[in-house]
């Protein structure tokens, strides 16, 4: 009935038409060009106005012949507009003369986009800036919609949290392919570099179809920066003064008119041995990575073709003070508790797009993506050691009705394989000892897509996709996914969105940080050493969701006040739940029986109360549940444990004239939670950063301090006195375990 629903509306719909103007608006900065987000598109004769997507495209509706793209810190253009003209393409020039002075401001860092369809946020590479941002997992700071927390206290892997719900119900992708799932799925935050990236993308609810099926959440997509794009060199030095450093190097070369190429090498180092709350434990473990990553790029005003490669070395040395990767296998009362995590990742990719000139506004393109992810990790006096091999291959087909670009089409084909070599040994002393176990299982999924993309007059956009998709594990099933823009006016945007997600739960690779505990891991009440085929009794996990977003900007004080409100719904109608609430000691992985659903309620605020000078508040409030079975089959539906019931958000970035200083200021205000096992609840907290940056013609340095209050979580670490007893648990982290945190660093750039 829900996908009849869906696609009842998308008819309703098409009744209506319009005529539209498309386009695309960039930046010009030394002969190379990228679309600029956020962009004003209006037309000289009337008041109707749009911004540009997150890759700088619009569509307006013709209402005259001069249109204006205009944008704070670039030379306005103004183009005559033809009956024939379509497709434009309107250059910026950055830095705009006034009165012999240069005023320089920033463009917006975070683009909230109100032209498409999805509930989309786009935060650039300037909104990085905001913050040290060594890698993706601290890109969020001045985020309202994303945490990320810890997940446990001694291995420093982190988990993104969107609408309420745990980062394995957002798909993560790079360049619009997925990644970091299975395996990666605890440390991928860490994979990716901070100065790699040139923008991120998050989209809340039901996103697109193309990309696959397993969005529940949300969607959140890295673009690395470009060969053809990129900076020549780019150097980025970090320290603090706990003794981690870091090095980044970017270097990009323009071969040829169609040929280009980029090297990016990262490394950071962390070898200290800290434990700030005496109670015996690192409070970080040691870390060495090393990351490099090579891509190349060919286009021609048809072909585009990008390919390259990438290899990762991690190695997470953690638990008690003076633990050494030699001690390992010694696990037994009365020696020293130690936590080893090695890591060797490789992936290839290669992306190729063909603008087929014999036909309007038509295109394909093939996406392939192959990882290789290989971990070797020891958790006290437990193995688990795992490969995961995985190949995305991706064939989209894009064009539109007749010869109306008002209403366009993507359909294609997708497949995906996972195979999973895992073995996983316990030496627990005796009374918790299980047996040793080596398993292998293979996912092969393929599937068909179809999305309708339509434009009715200036008011409304939709976007309708389904998707059929086999499984060998779980069989077929549909992916119906709704969205709806309507914009009254230029000033107001209404969003809708409505659709279903699916996924398939690898338990013991996303789950493996509650492996630093004493607690035996079950499956449907079968001992996982013991039975690992009761992996393949979990159902394929299964959840809708509902959101809505109403976007309303002012002026006020000729200043624009931008205001969103959202609200978003998710009921799992099959999840599996790890539970380690219902059986004293235990760790049980089964599929849902009762309800299990999350409401999140976000409001935000931007403003400019002062030239240069962007403030943002935000407040998030989240109401996750889930029911929980225990061992003799009663059923309570209880919060999700650890979670902030609400967040709020201060964010000051204030700009000197001249773009000579820039100071930002961020306060994080956290609601108290629920504790697993009905052992209590913790309070409410606040984290401060600040950063201030000094800027020099192609160089920059920046200095800071993260939680400048100090405020870490008192005992992270449950009998952390007694690691091998039955009580002992680094798992239940709900604050940081970290202190206040001194950096500095430098930045080079040489466009």
């Amino acid at each position: 009935m829900r996908c009849l629903f869906l696609w009842v509306l998308l008819f309703c719909f098409g009744a209506a038409g319009g005529q539209s103007l498309r386009g695309r608006v960039v930046e010009d900065r030394g002969g190379e060009q990228s679309g600029l987000p956020g962009a004003n598109v209006y037309w000289v004769e009337g008041t109707a106005g749009v911004t540009t997507d997150a890759e700088g495209y619009f569509s307006i509706g013709r209402r005259g012949v001069r249109l204006v793209a205009s944008f704070v810190g670039y030379e306005p253009d103004t183009v005559e507009v033809g009956a024939a003209s379509d497709n434009l393409l309107i250059v910026l020039t950055y830095g705009r003369q006034l009165d012999e002075a240069v005023v320089a401001k920033r463009r917006r860092t975070t683009v909230m986009s109100t032209a498409a369809p999805l509930i989309e946020q786009l935060i650039t590479d300037e909104e990085l800036y905001k913050a040290a941002c060594c890698n993706l997992g601290e890109s969020f700071t001045t985020n309202a919609s994303v945490d990320v927390a810890y997940s446990d206290a001694v291995t420093g892997a982190k988990q993104i949290q969107l609408l309420g719900l745990h980062g394995k119900y957002v798909q993560m992708m790079t360049e619009n392919m997925p990644n970091f799932r299975g395996l990666a799925a605890l440390y991928g935050l860490n994979y990716v570099p901070g100065p790699w990236m040139s923008a991120i993308s998050v989209s809340k609810g039901a996103g697109s179809v193309v990309h696959g099926y397993e969005a529940i959440a949300g969607q959140i997509n890295v673009d690395y920066k470009k060969p053809e794009f990129s900076e020549k060199l780019f150097v980025n030095l970090y320290g603090s003064h706990e003794g981690m450093a870091e090095l980044n190097l970017n270097s990009a070369v323009r071969l040829s008119n169609t040929w280009s190429t980029a090297l990016l090498v990262h490394g950071d180092w962390f070898n200290r041995s800290h434990d700030y709350n005496g109670d015996g434990f690192l409070d970080m473990p040691k870390k060495n990575q090393y990351n490099v990553m090579n891509r190349w790029a060919y286009k021609t005003d048809a072909w585009y073709l990008q390919f390259g490669g990438k290899f990762l070395d991690e190695e997470r040395l953690g638990g008690q003070k003076g633990y050494t990767g030699e001690m390992r296998g010694q696990g037994a009362p009365g020696d020293l508790y130690g936590i080893d995590v090695d890591t060797r990742r490789y992936e290839g990719f290669l992306k190729l797009g063909y603008l087929m000139p014999q036909y309007t506004y038509t295109s394909m393109a093939l996406l392939l993506n192959y990882t290789d992810h290989r971990q070797d990790s020891y958790y006290g006096a437990r193995n688990y050691d795992a490969r995961q091999h995985t190949l995305f291959a991706n064939y989209i087909y894009q064009s539109v009705f007749g010869t109306d670009a008002d209403h366009a089409y993507s359909a294609g084909l997708s497949f995906t394989y996972d195979r999973y070599d895992e073995a996983f040994t316990d030496y627990m002393p005796q009374d918790r000892r299980t047996a040793a176990a080596e398993w292998r299982r293979e996912e092969r999924s393929g599937g068909a897509f179809f999305q309708y993309t339509g434009h009715f007059g200036e008011k409304v956009t939709l976007l309708a996709g389904l998707r059929y998709d086999h499984h060998n594990l779980a069989g077929g099933f549909f992916t119906p996914r709704l969205n709806i823009a309507y914009a009254p006016d230029g000033l107001t945007t209404l969003k809708l969105a409505v659709g279903a997600g699916s996924r398939q739960a690898a338990v013991l690779a996303e789950n493996a940080y509650l492996l630093a505990s004493s607690r035996p891991v079950y499956v449907n009440g079968l001992l996982l050493a013991e039975h690992p085929a009761a992996l393949e009794q979990l159902r394929m996990e299964r959840a809708w969701n509902f959101g809505v977003l109403l976007n309303r900007k002012w002026v006020l004080f000729d200043r624009l006040l931008n205001i969103n409100l959202d609200y978003y719904r998710t009921d799992f109608s099959r999840q599996v739940v790890a539970d380690n609430e219902t059986r004293s000691g235990q760790v049980h992985f089964y599929n849902l029986t009762g309800a299990s659903y999350s409401n999140c309620y976000q409001a935000e605020i931007r403003y400019e109360p002062l030239p240069r000078m962007d403030v943002t508040l935000a407040y998030r409030y989240n109401d996750a549940r889930m029911t929980y079975t225990g061992a003799s089959g009663e059923e309570r539906t209880l919060r999700t444990p650890l979670q902030s019931k609400y967040k709020g958000l201060v964010n000051v970035s204030f700009y000197t004239n001249l773009k000579k200083w820039q100071f930002d200021f961020t306060t994080q205000f956290n609601g108290g939670g629920r504790l697993p096992g009905d052992t209590g609840s913790f309070g409410s907290y606040e984290i401060v950063n600040a950063q201030v940056t000094k800027f020099f013609r192609r160089w920059s340095v920046y200095a800071g301090c993260e939680n400048i209050g100090d405020f870490t979580q008192k005992h992270p670490i449950l009998s952390a006195e007694d690691p091998w007893g039955e009580h002992f648990d680094a798992s239940q982290v709900w604050g940081p375990v970290t202190g206040r945190k001194f950096y500095a660093g430098l930045r080079f750039s040489w466009e």
